[in-house]
């Protein structure tokens, strides 16, 4: 288990962190534009968690971090696959940066959408918020496409969280907005309820996605339709049982 990150003088501000299971066809590419995306952005650490890949995927990083093209790069992993909410859990845990950028593994995810995310979150006033780039026009089959816009609306009608696609994997954030969740799989898809409990404001903006580059999703329809259901209820429960003040007054 990777231990918790303990903030430097010369931390990065931002944390880039990707959760990766068997992606050995697509970890290569996906490390490239990552690494020209890092000359548009603020100092930033890349993360990648390797969630108990049986391929490839482990070792394509660690040449990637040989041959300088992330020569900072970090690689956690799970020893047995866990899920994606307690890969980005450990990713988290471990990251330096003071702002946190997710994104998947498979090449659909453009790291350059970091960029306009990140200026957004700067001009928001108040509060620091959750961005999520949402997927405007999916690239994936119809009946992942109808999966997920159905989801996605039985979630809306339930939760309230004003949010279109809570799955979308580019999101940024603050750290300690994230670690101060209860730890659940499926956690990911409901950052904007759950952040949004404890006063966290939310924007939403349109961002591209591609098609993968190799290989198929981990997930079927049927997995993701039956756990989606059971985890929002799940968090109408967190929801209706949290007490958290407005304010906080020291006298």
């Amino acid at each position: 288990m990777s231990s918790p990150a303990s903030p430097t003088d010369d931390a990065p501000v931002l944390s880039i962190v990707s959760v990766v299971l068997d992606e050995a066809a697509n970890i290569r590419p996906v490390c490239q534009e990552l690494a020209d995306a890092l000359a548009h952005l603020p100092p930033a650490e890349v993360i990648f968690v390797d969630d108990g890949s049986t391929d490839d995927t482990v070792a394509i990083l660690q040449a990637v971090r040989a041959e300088g093209i992330l020569p900072g790069l970090r690689i956690l992993s799970h020893d047995r696959r866990l899920g994606k909410s307690a890969g980005l859990r450990t990713g988290i845990e471990a990251a330096r940066g003071k702002w946190i950028a997710t994104l998947d593994g498979d090449g659909q995810d453009n790291p350059f959408e970091f960029i306009r995310m990140f200026e957004l979150a700067q001009q928001t006033p108040g509060r620091a918020p959750l961005v999520v780039g949402v997927r405007a026009k999916r690239r994936d089959r119809l009946s992942r496409r109808l999966a997920t816009r159905f989801a996605n609306g039985l979630r809306r009608r339930l939760l309230h969280d004003g949010c279109p696609d809570t799955g979308a994997p580019l999101k940024l954030f603050l750290r300690q907005d994230f670690l101060r969740l209860a730890q659940f799989e499926g956690l990911h898809r409901f950052l904007p309820s759950l952040m949004g409990r404890h006063g966290v404001p939310l924007v939403c903006t349109p961002v591209d996605h591609r098609s993968r580059l190799h290989g198929q999703s981990k997930y079927t329809n049927l997995n993701r339709a039956l756990v989606g259901i059971r985890d929002v209820l799940g968090v109408m429960w967190l929801n209706r049982r949290a007490r958290i003040p407005d304010s906080i007054t020291e006298r």
